[in-house]
């Protein structure tokens, strides 16, 4: 895996705005970040159903394990990318961490940046995890963890998410990406890798754009 930079990647500013996680960028106002965008698009009921059928405080424990252990599989890849630094966290972090890196980074042939600030102009901003080449090709990258194993079809929020930053880092740097790839370490030890590209990429992309101007018109921006 070679780093290289053929482009300038410039941190952007966050903030918390009532609706959500803002970027501020080189436009009249704070653009909204694409999880941001998702959230607020999103049907909610199997999630309020899952909360009512594991209690409200189980819940709450599991959401916020599972993001300090996504937060620091994060960290981890993005050190050993950079730095070939050792994971850090618990045993289960640990070996979540192995396994992206032994199965979806040793894919990766090419590394242009990792937590890399985008935007499109007038319309979202927001961080990807990772940039570059994979298995040939260029791509958006996404590192995910799950407590589940799961299906193509229950993903389909990570493509999109995928797409936004494609099309973005497509707008700034006048790039063609049009693949990407979601790279799951699942707590049951198991590896799964999702890949849009081709039209399949085009198709989502068009859905993000829908779900954009869908967030715009319910909040009258």
């Amino acid at each position: 895996m070679q780093l290289t930079t053929p482009y300038e990647y410039r941190p952007l500013e966050r903030t918390t705005r009532p609706i959500g996680r803002h970027y501020v960028v080189d436009t009249k106002r704070p653009l909204p970040s694409v999880t941001t965008i998702l959230d607020k698009t999103s049907d909610k009921s199997f999630l309020e159903e899952w909360r009512n059928n594991v209690g409200h405080e189980e819940a709450e424990r599991i959401t916020n394990e599972s993001a300090n252990i996504g937060n620091t599989l994060h960290d981890n890849l993005e050190q050993h990318i950079l730095h070939g630094s050792p994971p850090k966290g618990n045993l289960l972090t640990k070996l979540l961490t192995k396994l992206v890196i032994d199965k979806g980074l040793s894919n990766v042939d090419e590394v242009w940046g990792t937590e890399v600030p985008l935007y499109m102009p007038d319309l979202w901003a927001g961080t990807t995890d990772l940039v570059g080449i994979h298995d040939g090709t260029d791509a958006i990258m996404d590192f995910k963890n799950s407590r589940k194993d799961k299906k193509r079809e229950w993903v389909e929020d990570y493509f999109l998410q995928l797409t936004a930053y494609g099309e973005a880092h497509n707008n700034m740097f006048g790039t063609n990406i049009k693949k990407g790839v979601v790279m799951m370490g699942c707590h049951s030890g198991k590896y799964l890798e999702f890949i849009i590209e081709g039209d399949e990429y085009d198709k989502y992309a068009d859905m993000w754009y829908e779900r954009v101007y869908k967030f715009y018109e319910m909040h009258g921006i």
